[in-house]
Order: structure tokens, then C-alpha cells, then sequence
């Protein structure tokens, strides 16, 4: 049997905290309170996250269990495979794979776009052509570009380096944050009155709660980079679900606290009528100048730099599994003989995601709103496995699963939670519909995932199960687990 590839175990608890909630928080919090608002209203948008969170937390009960369990590398790949065998390994991790390169991208191109706002002059060179209605220039292209070039490069350098940047970039963004809240409700000319009204006109406060509650798998995606990590862990996995819980309530506090501050700085119908780019940077330069806007900027940096570390940490690793287990190239399998880490899939993301700017933002736009079914899919398979290990009562007959009823009815929520999230992309007339340019993308991507698949099945296949095992689990399953076989495990309690 080939030598399976570890991981060092160098993340510290807070670093693996700074990863969830900065990959979760990101630049959003700074660029769009003025989208969210528009959709539902101030108060619509701090509620629609709070239950947003509330059923994240939901969904992160799974995590927390199955990342004391199996505390390896590949999360939800690492789960799919051992609830539902190999072939659901490969649909789970293929779709998680493109939604967080996605991400990755988005995070570059945000930067792009900031330099685009706070100077044009350097952004807006090179007028190179048009796509969807967005001016490509060489000039963002190129701040994009060396963006994802120097985080791979970071990442390459060794987790304890990416893991200690992460912490500090999410501390200094954690202090942005409360110094826009405070300077922006103490500015003379804020008002709460500018908060009326507290829900969208015209529509229901149900409906705007729903249309923000319906995007918020895309808002705190990233709380699930800590099972990505869990090989990695110097600590206790059982650590994990704290971890997710506080990286997901201080996601929702913090885009609280950016809805307020920009809500009080004039009325919000009125900054959302002048069709401004970046609504919180205006008001924040009305009120503070240039010197404001700086310091905003330097934030919102902090923020695209924790969403671009932490999903190079969480597609890196989860290539890194999938390559151990021989579903894609064994190269991606590969440490640095140096830093002991998985150059290969860092570098691969890093080459894939450099296309990306190329395409204007309208056109990333639209494959990241499609990404997003890939990542609620990686929910639903995390809880349904979470769910199936657990037993209602004794009287049961398979006794390799655990007796939890509450623990059992947590995951269910969590399965239900995942599912509707799940609908309200793909359901027409739900407030989170995919469009048709993001339907035509995800089209693409299942075609493209049809084709691997067909090239690799037969390889995958006569792949012996206790060999897949140990490249997925190595000797981390217990002992039932290990004699039942994980591909029929979990198969045996419907038999």
C-alpha cells in the first residue's frame, strides 16, 4: 500500500477561528450593506442574517460531530465517502471544489474593484474590452493577478505562516469594524431616524427577512473551512463546534454593526436612489474625507485578505484529500519537500483562479451565484451522514450507531436547513433563484464533472475499499467503522 501524505499538526485554536470567520465575513461586510438593504430594509437584513446564523449553527452541529470523528483533511468530501461510498465522494467534492475557487476569485477581483474606487487612475488602465457590460482593464486585471499570486505564495511558505497572517489580518478587521460603527453613529450629522423605514416598502417584513435569510449560505460560507483544516489541528477536534459558533455569531454582529453605521449616515432610500458603487464608502467619505475613506479601504483590504488565506487553506486541502484518495491525480497528494505543504493544489488553484479576472466581474459574478449550490450540497451531505449516525432509542437494531435523540434531532434540523437552502436556489420564483447566465454556468461545470468522471470511473472502481479508507481516513476510524468498511457502514442500518 502507497505512503499516505500527512499534514503537520500546526493550527492553534484561534488561528483556525480567524480562518472561519474571515472566510465567512470577507469583504461583504464592507461593499454590500447597500444591496442587502435595498432587498429588505435595514432591520429586514439584521434579522434575516441573525436566523441566518441561527440555522448555520444548525448545520454546524454536523460539522462539529463528524469533525471529532473523522478529524482529517477534505471535510465533506471525507464524509460523503464514508456515508454514502466513493462516487458520492467525487459529486460532493466536485462541487464543493468550484464553489470555493470561486471564491477565491471573487476575493481577488474585490480587491481590484476597491482599487477601482479609491484609485481609479492606477485601476483604469488599459481598456482592454467589454464583457456583460463591465470594462475590462489591464490595470485590475493585473491587481487581481498578483493578489492570487502572493497568497499562494503565502500559503506555500507553511500553515503556521497563513494561519498566524490570518489571525492577525481578522484582528485588524475586527477593529475596522468597530471604529466605522463608532465613528459613524458619533458623527454629528448620523441619525437612527435614517434607519426608517426598518423593512423594504412595498414589501412584507416576512418577505425581506426570507430574501436575506435565502443568500445567507453564500454570507457565512466559510465556517465550514475549519473541517478542510481538521488534520491540521494542534488542539482537541472536539473544539471544533465552539470554533463554528463563535466564528458564526461574530459573522452576524459584524454585518449588524456595517448595516448601522451605514444606515444612520442619511436616510438609506435615499443613498440606495443615488445608484452609488459603494454606498458605505460614501457616507463614510461625507462624514470623514479622505482620511475616512483610507482607513475604510485599509479594512476592507483586511477583509478580502482573510476570504482569500482562508479559502486557499480550504481548497488546497480539500484537493490535497481528494488526490490522497486517488479520485483526482496523486500529484495533488504531494507535500513541499520544504514547508510540508500541498504546493500542488495551491498552485492549481492559483493557476485556475488567474483566468478569472480576465472575464469581468459580471460574468465571475454569475458562476459564483451557481458555486453556491455547490456549497449547500456540501451542507446536505455533512448533515444527512451527521443524522445517520445517530439512533432515536435502544430499540433500534443497529447498535454500531450511536443512541442520541437529541443529537440525532439537531442533525435533522440541519438536514432540513440544508435542503431549503438548497430550494431556494434552485426553485422558480424563490427569493434566492439562480439566473440564467448562472443556470448556463452550472450547466457547464456538471458537463465538465460528467466528463471527468466517465475518463476516471473505471480507475476509481478498482480502487480496493481498505485501500480508499486509509488514503481518506487514515488511522482515524474506529474500530466498528474500520470492520463494517465505510463505504457499507452506514448502508447496513437500512438493510
Amino acid at each position: 500500500m502507497e505512503e499516505r501524505s500527512e499534514l503537520k499538526k500546526t493550527l492553534k485554536p484561534h488561528w483556525v477561528w480567524a480562518i472561519a470567520f474571515g472566510s465567512a465575513v470577507g469583504w461583504g461586510a464592507f461593499v454590500l450593506p447597500m444591496d442587502w438593504m435595498s432587498a429588505a430594509g435595514p432591520l429586514g437584513v439584521i434579522i434575516g442574517f441573525s436566523i441566518g446564523a441561527i440555522l448555520m449553527i444548525l448545520i454546524g452541529v454536523s460539522y462539529g460531530y463528524l469533525i471529532k470523528k473523522l478529524p482529517v483533511s477534505g471535510g465533506e468530501f471525507a464524509y460523503a465517502y464514508y456515508g454514502f461510498g466513493r462516487y458520492h465522494a467525487f459529486f460532493c467534492g466536485w462541487f464543493l471544489t468550484l464553489g470555493y475557487m470561486c471564491i477565491v476569485a471573487l476575493n481577488a477581483s474585490a480587491l481590484a474593484l476597491l482599487v477601482k474606487f479609491v484609485l481609479p487612475s492606477v485601476a483604469m488602465q488599459g481598456l482592454m474590452y467589454n464583457i456583460a457590460g463591465w470594462n475590462v482593464y489591464a490595470g485590475e486585471v493585473l491587481i487581481a493577478c498578483i493578489a492570487l499570486i502572493a497568497f499562494a505564495y503565502l500559503n506555500i511558505r507553511g500553515s503556521s505562516l497563513s494561519g498566524l497572517m490570518q489571525f492577525i489580518f481578522c484582528i485588524t478587521l475586527v477593529a475596522g469594524i468597530i471604529l466605522l460603527f463608532l465613528s459613524m453613529i458619533l458623527h454629528p450629522s448620523s441619525s437612527f431616524t435614517n434607519i426608517q423605514p426598518l423593512f423594504k416598502p412595498g414589501v412584507s417584513a416576512v418577505a425581506a427577512v426570507i430574501a436575506i435569510v435565502a443568500i445567507s449560505p453564500w454570507a457565512f460560507v466559510g465556517f465550514d473551512n475549519i473541517p478542510q483544516a481538521a488534520e491540521e489541528f494542534n488542539f482537541s477536534p472536539q473544539k471544533a463546534f465552539k470554533l463554528i459558533v463563535l466564528a458564526l455569531i461574530c459573522a452576524a454582529f459584524t454585518y449588524s454593526l456595517t448595516i448601522i453605521a451605514t444606515a444612520v449616515a442619511m436616510p438609506w432610500q435615499t443613498l440606495i436612489n443615488q445608484g452609488t458603487i459603494w454606498g458605505t464608502g460614501d457616507v463614510v467619505n461625507n462624514a470623514y474625507g479622505t482620511i475616512g475613506v483610507l482607513l475604510l479601504s485599509f479594512s476592507l483590504c483586511m477583509g478580502i485578505f482573510t476570504g482569500l488565506n482562508g479559502f486557499y487553506v480550504s481548497t488546497s486541502r480539500l484537493l490535497f484529500a481528494m488526490g490522497r484518495a486517488s479520485i483526482l491525480p496523486r500529484a495533488f497528494a504531494k507535500l513541499h519537500p520544504k514547508y510540508e505543504t500541498p504546493y500542488v493544489g495551491i498552485a492549481f488553484t492559483c493557476i485556475v483562479t488567474l483566468f478569472a479576472p480576465f472575464f469581468g466581474r459580471q460574468a465571475l459574478l454569475w458562476v459564483v451565484d451557481m458555486s453556491a449550490i455547490g456549497v449547500t450540497i456540501a451542507y446536505f451531505y455533512c448533515c444527512v451522514v451527521a443524522y445517520r449516525l445517530f439512533r432515536w432509542s435502544e430499540s433500534e437494531n443497529n447498535k454500531t450507531l450511536a443512541v442520541s435523540p437529541f443529537k440525532k434531532f439537531m442533525t435533522l434540523l440541519g438536514v432540513i436547513s440544508s435542503l431549503g437552502f438548497l430550494l431556494l436556489l434552485i426553485v422558480p420564483g424563490s427569493p434566492g433563484f439562480l439566473g440564467t447566465p448562472s443556470w448556463v454556468a452550472l450547466f457547464i461545470w456538471v458537463i465538465l464533472g460528467l466528463i471527468f468522471y466517465s475518463v476516471k470511473r473505471k480507475d476509481l472502481a478498482s480502487i480496493p475499499k481498505e485501500t480508499l479508507d486509509y488514503n481518506v481516513f487514515g488511522n482515524t476510524l474506529d474500530h466498528e467503522a474500520a470492520s463494517a468498511g465505510s463505504e457499507s457502514y452506514l448502508k447496513k442500518k437500512d438493510a
